[in-house]
């Protein structure tokens, strides 16, 4: 049985890159760890942010054996970056350092064979997507964490889906030029199979869908996708692995298989 660790930014990304891989990964009975940089929170009422409670319900569809929270607050997208609410720190505005050594005290408890993190871009560039890339690199060489792969998607297929958002004066350009080449993708994991479970999962995340955001409005048109038309947009999920890049086969479809160096 191996561990496996990934690191999100918000509650309900756990869905959207690594879903599918967790709840593979649990079936055939690894233990997973999802650990969330923020609360999905600027605000909220209450002593227990909503969406980690959500989170909550959403691991547990997965399989997901232990969920944790580094502690920090949302810190936003978009070109305004508001002031700290008061008492907690957002994100961005964390020191990366500290912030990576409160991963790397878990890391050291559940002494993982690898990090799902995030890459360098942070995919479309959400500041704090980049920050988790940051982040888990720091804590995993902290912790002597061997491998991490990073969750990602072909920059060339997002392109092509993302050309007629252009035709409607959407400006698509920070997911067309964020993700990872399809050259430096190293895993490309089959979870067709698991698209109705995450779907479930997603149904746990209600604070967001029931809002009025970009990721509310194209997580409900999925929702009402037939099932098998669901499988087969959503069968895949992509990695790649620091320091590695594919091999003269393409992307491999076992997590735990490794490419060859640079």
């Amino acid at each position: 049985m191996a561990t496996v660790v990934a690191l999100h930014a918000h509650p309900d990304d756990e869905i959207t890159l690594t879903g599918g891989t967790l709840a593979k990964l649990a079936r055939a009975g690894h233990r997973t760890v999802i650990v969330v940089a923020t609360d999905g929170h600027r605000q909220f009422d209450g002593p227990v942010a909503p969406r980690l409670l959500e989170l909550q319900a959403s691991a547990k569809v997965l399989g997901v054996s232990r969920v944790e929270h580094l502690g920090y607050a949302d810190s936003g997208h978009g070109p305004v970056l508001y002031p700290n609410p008061p008492g907690r720190t957002m994100f961005v505005r964390a020191d990366v350092g500290a912030a990576a050594q409160r991963l790397a005290s878990i890391l050291a408890e559940e002494r993982p064979d690898m990090l799902l993190s995030y890459d360098r871009n942070g995919g479309y560039g959400h500041r704090d997507h980049v920050r988790v890339h940051e982040v888990g690199a720091l804590a995993a060489k902290s912790a002597g964490v061997a491998r991490v792969l990073n969750a990602t998607m072909p920059r060339e297929l997002l392109r092509g889906l993302t050309a007629p958002a252009g035709w409607l004066g959407y400006d698509a350009t920070a997911i067309r030029d964020g993700y990872t080449a399809r050259a430096e993708i190293t895993h490309r994991i089959d979870v067709g199979a698991f698209t109705t479970q995450r779907m479930t999962a997603l149904a746990e995340h209600r604070s967001i869908l029931e809002g009025q955001s970009r990721f509310a409005t194209i997580a409900g048109f999925v929702r009402r996708v037939p099932a098998p038309l669901r499988a087969k947009l959503f069968r895949w999920e992509w990695f790649a692995e620091e320091g590695l890049r594919p091999g003269p086969a393409g992307p491999l479809d076992d997590i735990f298989a490794r490419p060859g160096p640079h």
